[in-house]
């Protein structure tokens, strides 16, 4: 028994001073619970991320510029009013969840509808294909923004006031051979009485209006839902294998760099540098020969996922070879700056861990960037990996051309050139400190 307690104090004292090891199996679960718990409500004080949408409103009625300033007003969601063709291309590239499109004449034509007497105007509604359940949300929220001042219009409004009238006046002509449009125009009566008092006292209020719309009223519009992807019709699959397929190369980034700090113990390093080979030579094979291996790796993997889960390549081929070129470069580069700043395998091992996890996380590989708030999606645009899941996004599902794989090829080259120039900075300073 003594042996065995011996034993046990040994390892928790070894634990426990590994002091970077104890900060990381402390830390890295904190921060990650914190992150997805903050995403998805957090304790009920914090603000989910309000969706985007744009709003084309080509009705300039009174009834239609009050139901986009309800939609501005409510708290889920931030409006922009913009051109159609502006809106459609934001929503194709991703940088909107929806458009709304209401059409001309739409005031006039709902509440005629209200009563079902009607045909119904039709709302166009642009959506991210990628964000289905926020199609769903924004259906709800704008009939009950149109329902509110449609009702409010036809009950205490000029317009409404006047479009009763014009439907009194034209039941006239089917009451002797429809009973229903009887009873129809007898509850409109009752509602031009209903103003007409409303109108002497005070104006009607909200409760009212309320109750006047719930009274058996048909929805005075109909909505047209069109996807906005340039190809095939949207594969969940091809966003998941982008995030997956950026976390493990880049763990496969991580091993490559602690082997260097392996050979460094070893003492193979020491003698690999003692041969007429430059120091720049040997990190540059050791970065191509890694860059080979993640590229190989990625398009292994998106070969299966064409095979087997109908993932296409719908936008630029060369965009899609790009992106993902440039990310091999990244993952070959992170890994040299491993190598470079990590004291010891063990330690660089956890910290490269940890770090990694931070980049995928931020880079939506787990959850997709429009979960996150707005100002964090705006910070996670310095996270290489959410321009290379973008990147590979846009050349996939999305169907986006080669001007679409610009930006992450640009970027992503720009932190490559950052990393390696920070290696080779530790690296000849190692040496130059080894030598003196």
């Amino acid at each position: 028994m003594t042996a065995l307690i011996a034993l046990v104090r040994k390892d928790l004292l070894l634990f426990l001073g590994d002091r970077r090891a104890l900060l990381l199996n402390l830390l890295m679960p904190i921060v990650l619970g914190a992150f997805f718990g903050y995403l998805f409500g957090g304790s009920g004080a914090s603000n989910n991320a309000k969706i985007e949408i744009a709003v084309v409103a080509l009705d300039s009625s009174n009834t239609t510029h009050k139901i986009v300033q309800g939609l501005q007003a409510d708290t889920a969601l931030t409006v922009l009013e913009m051109p159609l063709a502006e809106a459609q291309d934001k929503v194709l590239k991703g940088k909107l969840n929806a458009a709304i499109v209401i059409p001309a004449g739409f005031g006039e034509a709902a509440g005629a509808a209200l009563f079902g007497g009607q045909a119904k105007p039709e709302i166009a509604i642009y959506f991210d294909p990628s964000q289905s359940a926020v199609l769903a949300m924004v259906k709800g929220m704008l009939t009950q923004h149109v329902m509110q001042n449609v009702s409010a219009e036809m009950f205490s409004g000029a317009g409404g006031h006047k479009l009763i009238e014009d439907s009194i006046a034209r039941l006239d002509k089917k009451v002797a051979n429809d009973p229903r449009s009887a009873e129809l125009q007898e509850f409109l009566k009752s509602v031009r009485k209903f103003q007409a008092d409303s109108a002497q006292v005070e104006g009607p209020t909200n409760n009212t209006t309320a109750q006047g719309a719930g009274a058996g009223l048909s929805m005075p519009f109909v909505t047209h839902d069109q996807a906005m992807n340039a190809g095939p019709k949207y594969n969940a699959y091809a966003h998941a294998f982008a995030g997956m397929a950026v976390q493990f190369i880049l763990f496969m980034g991580v091993d490559a760099g602690i082997s260097i700090l392996m050979a460094q113990r070893m003492g193979l390093w020491s003698r690999l540098l003692a041969s007429p080979i430059s120091l720049n030579t040997v990190l540059a094979a050791r970065a191509t020969s890694c860059a080979l291996i993640a590229l190989v790796l990625l398009l292994f993997i998106f070969v299966v996922a064409g095979l087997f889960f109908q993932v296409e390549i719908a936008g630029s081929l060369i965009g899609f070879l790009g992106v993902g070129i440039c990310f091999a470069l990244v993952t070959a580069t992170f890994g040299l700056l491993i190598a470079a700043f990590g004291k010891t395998p063990e330690a660089a091992r956890g910290m490269a861990t940890f770090a990694t996890l931070i980049m995928v996380m931020l880079g939506g590989a787990w959850v997709p960037a429009f979960i996150f708030p707005q100002w964090l999606q705006s910070v996670t645009l310095a996270v290489p990996t959410r321009w290379a899941v973008d990147g590979l996004d846009a050349m996939t599902w999305r169907g986006q051309p080669m001007e679409a794989a610009w930006n992450p090829i640009l970027v992503q080259m720009g932190f490559a050139v950052l990393f390696a120039a920070l290696a080779l900075w530790k690296f000849n300073r190692q040496r130059s400190d080894h030598a003196h």
